[in-house]
């Protein structure tokens, strides 16, 4: 079974829009927030991977269906998970939920990208770490 991250946030009103619910775009954020949290407690961070290993991993694709609307100061929570590793991307997905209720679920897929910009495969030392945290 793959490492499930799960991380509780509190729906600021500047994550809402005139209509009282949050904007569309910002559940990516939220998405974010439960991305790095899953590297986090796998022991690896943004900085780390940038700073060590040199490379970026920018969002090439992304994906959210909406069920239901989460409302200001609702206490949501983020559910992330690796749903799929290859030696040139990384896909997570996501579930955001209000007490038991499916608000959001979604994905994003992120490539290793070099400081110039270029496209590469994952560092062998970085996928086995991913992949071990993929596999556990």
């Amino acid at each position: 079974m793959t490492q499930v991250a799960r991380v509780s946030y509190r729906i600021i009103y500047g994550d809402t829009d005139c209509g009282g619910v949050v904007y569309y775009a910002n559940y990516f954020r939220l998405f974010e927030i439960g991305r790095t949290e899953l590297l986090r407690q796998a022991g690896l961070t943004y900085r780390d991977i940038e700073e060590k290993e040199g490379l970026i991993l920018p969002v090439v694709e992304a994906q959210a269906r909406y069920r239901h609307p989460a409302r200001y100061d609702d206490l949501v929570t983020i559910e992330t998970r690796f749903a799929e590793l290859y030696p040139h991307k990384v896909r997570f997905e996501y579930k955001i939920f209000l007490e038991e209720k499916l608000l959001v679920e979604g994905f994003t897929v992120h490539v290793p990208v070099n400081k110039d910009g270029r496209l590469i495969k994952f560092p062998e030392n970085l996928y086995n770490v991913l992949k071990k945290i993929s596999e556990s």
